[in-house]
Parts: structure tokens; C-alpha cells; sequence
């Protein structure tokens, strides 16, 4: 087998997210994974600088720019399909175990070791695991927001039902996120640059 690894990795730039909803701008799996990251390397960052844990933002970083990696081969299954039934989301997970074998298969076995954590599992500190959890909800949220804010109803139920997951973690990192960080997405760049000019 080819050590194409990278090569599949890039190709996430084709697999569209959001496909059941009526979108003002389309998102790839790429996109958000760099989004996972900049939002989970945030919240580890208020974990350690604001709550005072002892955590390491670039672990977290690492593991959220793999933590799609296998939809490469699976493509994005809408959230409502994938949790209709507990039949259904079981034999996506063996899906999903299955695509990051192939995947690990195609790294080069001198750096098998390094990406097999990243690709068949997660962090080993629980609060980092919970943390990489929140960054992929806020990241749903985050584009609700977008979405309604340019007019778009269609994200109105996405948004209250991502609210709730995100408010059932109980993590302050996620409450001061949202206080802090989040009612930037809700403004146009007219409003953001008037911002600025307060500073």
C-alpha cells in the first residue's frame, strides 16, 4: 500500500458538512478542522491561564487536526442519521474504526506510533478529551450563528439544540467562551471594525 496519508488528508477540503441543511456558505471537513483547532486550543488555554489547570493547548491541537480524518473515506454523516437509532450510530462507529485502520495503514511504519493515538483514539487526559468534545460543538454553534445571522432560518433548531449540548458539558471554559469570545461571530465586519477603532 502507498504512504498516501497526506494526500487522502487533503482531500477533506471535498467532503461538504451540513448536507441535509439549506446553507448561505458552504463548509468542508477541512475547514472545520482548522476551526477545532483554533477554538480547542482557545479553550485549554482559558483552562490553564483562567482556571489555573495544569493543560497543555498543543496536545489538544494535535488531536483536533485528526479528529475528522476518517471521513475522508466516510464522508460527513448529518448528526439527525447518525443518532436516529443506537443501531445505526454502532455500526457507523465500526465504520469509523475501519476507515482509521485503513488510514494508519497508509502512513509509513516509522511514524505509526505517533499517528495511531491521533487516529484511532483520543487524549488520555479526560479533560482534554472533554475539551476537544467542546471545541466540535462550538464549532456547530458557532456556524448556527453565522448562519442566522446573515438571515438564515434553516440553522434556528441546530442552534438551540447545539446550545444545549454545550450547556450540559458545565465547563466553565465553554461558558466564558461563549461570554467572551462567541458574540464576535454575530456581528458584520462594519460592526467589527467599529469595534476595533474603541480599542
Amino acid at each position: 500500500m502507498g504512504h498516501h496519508f497526506l494526500a487522502y488528508l487533503y482531500r477533506l477540503q471535498f467532503i461538504k458538512r451540513w448536507s441535509l441543511m439549506r446553507n448561505t456558505m458552504s463548509e468542508n471537513v477541512a475547514e472545520h478542522t482548522f476551526h477545532v483547532a483554533l477554538i480547542a486550543h482557545s479553550l485549554c488555554t482559558i483552562s490553564r491561564e483562567i482556571m489555573g489547570r495544569d493543560v497543555n493547548p498543543d496536545e489538544v491541537v494535535t488531536y483536533a487536526l485528526f479528529h475528522d480524518a476518517t471521513e475522508v473515506f466516510t464522508g460527513d454523516i448529518p448528526t439527525p442519521v447518525k443518532h436516529h437509532n443506537s443501531k445505526i450510530l454502532s455500526n457507523f462507529r465500526e465504520i469509523e474504526s475501519l476507515a482509521a485502520d485503513r488510514l494508519l495503514a497508509m502512513v509509513p511504519e516509522p511514524l505509526q506510533d505517533t499517528y495511531r493515538p491521533l487516529l484511532l483514539g483520543k487524549p488520555e487526559n479526560p479533560h482534554l478529551a472533554q475539551i476537544l468534545k467542546a471545541a466540535d460543538l462550538l464549532d456547530a454553534y458557532l456556524k448556527c450563528v453565522s448562519e442566522m445571522s446573515a438571515g438564515n432560518k434553516e440553522f434556528a433548531t441546530a442552534r438551540r439544540q447545539s446550545e444545549e449540548k454545550l450547556r450540559k458539558l458545565d465547563m466553565p471554559e465553554v461558558e466564558w467562551f461563549l461570554t467572551h469570545l462567541a458574540p464576535g461571530f454575530e456581528r458584520t465586519v462594519d460592526e467589527l471594525t467599529e469595534d476595533d477603532h474603541e480599542l
